[in-house]
């Protein structure tokens, strides 16, 4: 997906990952059962809060990194049917490295 958004400051935007919809043994969760994705593939970002001096103080995250995030932090938008998510860069939890 082409993004079309330039998040502002410490903004992140982020398509969320949906989860397993079957369990283990087979059986197919509705979606009222599902419960609320908080892992995603960042797909833009900001460029960064200012500080109190006026520098610009980068974020720790870059497009294409897959981030967990707070269960209800962040805005849900849709663009083009698709369901996005803007994040401020304090409510992701932590990035997926590689090994």
């Amino acid at each position: 997906m082409a993004v079309k958004l330039k998040p502002m400051a410490d903004r992140v935007l982020v398509k969320p990952i949906e989860r397993e919809e079957v369990t283990k043994g087979g059986i197919v969760l509705p979606d009222t059962a599902k419960e609320k994705p908080q892992e995603g593939e960042v797909l833009a970002v900001g460029d960064g809060r200012l500080s109190e001096d006026g520098k610009r103080i980068p974020l720790d995250v870059k497009v294409g990194d897959r981030v967990i995030y707070a269960k209800y932090g962040g805005t849900e938008i849709r663009i083009e049917d698709e369901e996005l998510i803007i994040l401020r860069e304090s409510d992701i939890l932590a990035k997926k490295t590689k090994k």
